[in-house]
Formats: C-alpha cells, sequence, structure tokens
C-alpha cells in the first residue's frame, strides 16, 4: 500500500525544514539569469535549481503555466523536472490550479496524480470554486496512489476576498467552509493529513478562521511578496507547525549561480525553522 502524502511530508518536513521553493521560470527571470525566453532557457532555469537545492528542501513546486507556454516541448521540460526533484528526494507540488466536473476533473486529476502518469506529482493545487464536491474525483485518486491536495481557501490575490469571504447562507464565509472540509477530509489521519489548503501568508488576519484541518497548508507569500517567516507564527497561530512556506523569487532571483541558490535557500530554512520553534 502507498504511503499517504501526509505521512511523507510531515517526514521530509521534520528532516528537511518545511519550506517549499517554487520553480517559476517567468520571462524576467530568465532574462536575469541570462537565458533565452525559450525552451532552452527554460531547461537550463529548471534544471539548476534542482540540481542545487532538490536534494535539500522538503518541497518543489513547479509552477505549470511557465511551462505550458512553450506548448509540448515545455511540458516535456516539465516532466524531466518533475522526475529529477522527485528522484532527488523533494516531494513535488504541482501548482496547475485544477478545478473542472465530473469526466474532466477526473482527466486532470489522471494527468498528475495517476502513478503511472508522465506528470505524477506528490501533490496538486486545485480550486474548489466550482463547489467543493466537483473536487471528489481528484480526492479518490489522491487517496488511491498515495498523493495529496492543497485546495485553494484563503489567497493573496486582491480579488480573492470577494469569492473567499463571501458569506453563506448558513453564516460561514465560503473559505471557512472549504477548511470544514478539509478538516473532515483528514479526520483521524496520523501524522499529517494528505489534504491541505493554500493559505495566503500576506493575508492579513486569521484569528476568525480555524486553520487546525489536521493537514498541511501552503502558504505563498514569503520572501518577494513581503511575508517574512518572523510572521509565520502571528498569521498561523497554533496552526505554524504545519505550514509550508513557500518561496519564488527570493530564491530564485540569486541564481544562476549553484552556490548562491543553496545559500538563500540555506537562509530561508533557517529563519523559518527558528520562527516555528519559537513559537
Amino acid at each position: 500500500m502507498t504511503e499517504p502524502f501526509g505521512t511523507r511530508l510531515r517526514r521530509a518536513m521534520d528532516e528537511r525544514g518545511p519550506l517549499c521553493v517554487g520553480i517559476d521560470p517567468h520571462a524576467s527571470l530568465l532574462a536575469d539569469w541570462g537565458l533565452n525566453d525559450d525552451v532552452g532557457g527554460l531547461e537550463r532555469f529548471s534544471r539548476t535549481v534542482v540540481e542545487a537545492i532538490a536534494d535539500r528542501v522538503a518541497v518543489i513546486k513547479p509552477q505549470s503555466a511557465f511551462f505550458e507556454r512553450f506548448g509540448s516541448r515545455g511540458v516535456a521540460v516539465l516532466e524531466r523536472t518533475v522526475a529529477e526533484a522527485r528522484a532527488a528526494g523533494a516531494l513535488v507540488v504541482m501548482d496547475a490550479k485544477r478545478g473542472d466536473i465530473g469526466s474532466t476533473m477526473a482527466g486532470y486529476a489522471e494527468a498528475f496524480l495517476r502513478q503511472d502518469a508522465p506528470l505524477f506529482s506528490d501533490a496538486l493545487t486545485v480550486s474548489p470554486y466550482l463547489g467543493y464536491g466537483s473536487l471528489a474525483p481528484a480526492f479518490e485518486l489522491a487517496r488511491e496512489n498515495g498523493a495529496g491536495l492543497f485546495v485553494l481557501a484563503l489567497t493573496s490575490n486582491p480579488e480573492g476576498p470577494e469569492v473567499q469571504h463571501a458569506v453563506r447562507a448558513d453564516g460561514r464565509t465560503v473559505a471557512a467552509t472549504v477548511l470544514a472540509h478539509l478538516a473532515a477530509e483528514n479526520a483521524g489521519a496520523e501524522p499529517l493529513g494528505s489534504f491541505g489548503a493554500v493559505v495566503g501568508a500576506t493575508v492579513g488576519d486569521l484569528s476568525s478562521y480555524d486553520l487546525a484541518i489536521d493537514g498541511p497548508l501552503l502558504a505563498p507569500g514569503v520572501g518577494a511578496q513581503g511575508a517574512t517567516p518572523a510572521d509565520l507564527p502571528a498569521v498561523f497561530g497554533s496552526a505554524v507547525g504545519n505550514v509550508v512556506p513557500n518561496v519564488g523569487r527570493g530564491v530564485l532571483r540569486h541564481g544562476p549561480g549553484t552556490e548562491a541558490l543553496r545559500a538563500a535557500t540555506a537562509a530561508f530554512a533557517g529563519e523559518i525553522r527558528a520562527a516555528v520553534a519559537a513559537a
């Protein structure tokens, strides 16, 4: 039987620290590295990041869009990136934010969550805004394959609150409903559930939300977007031990030198460890 994602993630966080590093090959970052905005530059960028840090961080998170924009050759680079990162011991969270209904959702799930799929990832980001129940095929396949999901709940983009903070007839916000569903999915899981929420580190006061979902909280926004590791305990409270802070440009801007990437990664990882330990 496949070991659940939550179990593997908890072990990786304990052994390597909870840091997640995004692989986000923006055209501007490729240019900063002296690379062309083409498939060759994409591959050089991604391979450099994986070789530099995939053997020392808990999670690598490729942003699928920046590979897909190059068509089939870009997706081929993504396949190699995922395989090489996992071979180095990192867990891969595919940031694709898929969300649909019925057989279409099942198709997305098969692309990323079936173990024999070329893009199989340890977890996938998904959107619940066609209704939480629309994600059922992804939950089912994730369980069968020992994978996980990160469901958008409280994102840091300025447009998010108009949906996520909307109040339902029962008095709960949409985001609170998503969190409650995830807590139910993870009920009884030890040491950590496999189904997490995406909760931005820059969204402000979360005291009105119950983040104790017994699963991981993927927290973008640390680094270039303004949040610091020291902010995490105040934002996430008692749930901070299950937070997986995501850093993208804060690390990637130090490339293309391998040692500089490793040093930036180690600095963030150390600050995050210290902040969590002091909470």
